[in-house]
């Protein structure tokens, strides 16, 4: 594709508008900018689009969401009648232009004769994966860029079971953009026609409501949330998102009394005036939080990002100061209370499960093991645990009571087919609050589990590789640790290669090679001598390698200092 020539098409179209077209000509002289926006379009993945909102074919904005929609609509459109009557449920997180986007993609689709539930303003992730479920609808397109910084926007695509797109589907979607002119490809209708003639019908209270009584539902202990709800207490902050109305009702529902909300953060606000990043992995998101905290002697704070899909939490240590869990540790905090509750309210299934991905701490296999229940390694993504959880249970296998990735996702239930900040806040809040009845605190709860099942730390390093020479980067990395791994890391030999690519594993001592479970996603997983695991891979919406060292050590400072010795070596990486 020549940029120059794309970028001479946008300033000639008509579709332009005239803010549009000068924020195109105040580039003019900027070669480098043109070929950043116009070199090549977004690529549409498993995860759908994300990228920055400015005008330009590599960007997000009402041209590339109209574009991509009518990619969608013609593999929808291609499953039949039916499915262009089952429709599709679309929602939008607080993010600038968010609600145009989603209606820009409404109207697409109306366009092509296919039946529309837009929500009236916006809401949190896990419910558009309901609703898709709920209203059996065939697909769905939830416009956000979950927890990334105010520039972007993102447009992620779901099918008919409620989970991100399957790899098949994505790949129609890209095959069907190929041959869509992104001006003159589009058929569109307008918005009030389309809502006149039936096409576009709005989602608000009523799917807010069957939503919230299926999330109530998980609650396995109100008894002991009642006994302790005069003293218990907790910090709360949406980081001005869609969190900020279903997270508070669930926590009020359950019979906290004590909430206290960041009344900064519960601003609705697409620039995100308090936070330099909305993500609830960045502890220092949470300083108004830990204001509040601290002047109110509350142990225990909750954030979740802007849609409201993660959910992260910063609990007070000995010394008094707040300490983030990571993404890891909730998980395992969140396992272990759960097989535990649901024993004690009788909840717990025959042949439970739990699932994780292949970067998620090895803790969570030893918690699942030692109580009984089977664990699943699956591939980064929600999607894959949907996959993974549909297949177990349609087999009577197992059924799947917690399924999480270390980045502060969790899926508990079987109403969402995604990661679920609302439910997840809800179980958190009540087993701070066990924990609260049994003098303790989440810290104290955490170091119980150590103590118990071994000593595990992990880390995640990110190699960002930007620019046009990223992509390049990141390849040839990856064909370096492929084709000459390395014999030793930090001086640990390593004892198994394995290659999810391909789905297999060498032996390092004997060179035999044999096959894996998971096998077509471009990881590569170095397990040492010592029990520790490196696992590499490139982001799938990011310019980044991301490396995650998952190790064990005898006690706290053994852990320590292997995270320390093995970061060294991923330094050298980038």
């Amino acid at each position: 594709m020549n940029y120059r020539q794309e970028y001479e098409k946008w300033l000639a179209s008509p579709a332009l508008s005239e803010d549009e077209r000068n924020e195109l000509k105040a580039i003019a002289n900027d070669e480098k900018e043109i070929e950043n926006r116009f070199y090549g379009p977004l690529e549409f993945g498993t995860a759908g689009l994300r990228g920055t909102m400015y005008v330009g074919l590599h960007n997000m904005n009402r041209h590339v969401i109209r574009w991509a929609t009518q990619g969608f609509a013609n593999v929808i459109r291609a499953e039949g009648e039916e499915a262009m009557k089952k429709g599709v449920a679309i929602c939008m997180d607080c993010r600038n232009h968010s609600m145009e986007f989603a209606r820009a993609a409404a109207c697409v689709m109306a366009g092509n004769g296919i039946t529309v539930k837009l929500f009236e303003s916006l809401r949190p992730t896990p419910e558009l994966s309901f609703a898709v479920r709920e209203y059996g609808c065939e697909a769905g397109i939830n416009v956000t860029a979950s927890h990334n910084p105010k520039e972007y926007n993102g447009y992620k695509v779901y099918w008919s079971d409620g989970a991100q797109l399957p790899p098949q589907h994505a790949a129609a979607i890209a095959r069907e953009l190929e041959h869509i002119d992104i001006f003159t490809g589009v058929t569109s209708m307008d918005f009030d026609e389309a809502v006149n003639k039936g096409l576009i019908t709005m989602l608000g209270e009523d799917c807010d409501k069957r939503f919230m009584a299926n999330v109530m539902s998980m609650v396995n202990d109100y008894e002991t949330v009642k006994k302790v709800a005069d003293d218990f207490k907790l910090v709360y902050t949406p980081f001005h998102g869609c969190g900020h109305k279903l997270v508070p009702e669930a926590l009020t529902r359950l019979g906290i009394k004590h909430l206290l909300c960041v009344p900064e953060q519960m601003v609705i606000d697409g620039n995100f005036p308090t936070v330099v990043s909305p993500n609830p992995e960045n502890p220092e998101g949470f300083a108004l939080a830990i204001d509040l905290a601290k002047k109110n002697d509350v142990d225990f704070i909750l954030g979740t990002d802007p849609d409201s899909d993660r959910v992260g939490i910063m609990v007070r240590n000995k010394q008094g100061e707040f300490e983030p869990v990571t993404g890891n540790q909730t998980g395992v905090l969140l396992l272990d209370y759960l097989i535990g509750a649901m024993k004690r309210a009788g909840k717990l299934p025959a042949n439970a499960a739990a699932l994780k991905t292949i970067v998620t701490t090895e803790m969570a296999r030893a918690v699942a093991e030692a109580n009984g229940l089977d664990c699943y390694n699956t591939f980064t993504g929600f999607k894959f645990m949907a996959e993974k959880m549909n297949e177990l249970e349609g087999a009577g296998k197992n059924t799947v009571i917690f399924s999480y990735e270390e980045s502060y996702g969790y899926m508990i239930g079987h109403y969402v087919r995604d990661k679920d900040a609302v439910t997840a806040s809800l179980l958190l809040t009540e087993m701070a609050a066990w924990y609260y009845s049994q003098g303790m605190t989440l810290f104290d709860a955490l170091n119980a589990l150590f103590e118990k099942y071994g000593w595990y730390g992990e880390k995640t390093h990110n190699l960002v590789m930007p620019g046009l020479d990223g992509a390049e980067k990141m390849a040839n990395l990856m064909k370096l640790l492929r084709e000459t791994p390395p014999s030793e890391i930090a001086g640990v030999p390593v004892a198994v290669y394995k290659d999810y690519a391909d789905g297999t594993a060498r032996d390092a001592a004997s060179g035999k090679v044999t096959k894996i479970t998971l096998s077509g996603s471009n990881v590569l997983r170095f397990e040492l001598c010592d029990g520790t695991h490196i696992v590499v891979r490139p982001s799938g919406t990011e310019p980044k390698i991301k490396v995650y060292i998952l190790t064990k050590g005898a006690d706290a400072q053994e852990r320590d200092a292997n995270l320390a010795k093995y970061s060294a070596w991923v330094n050298t990486l980038a």
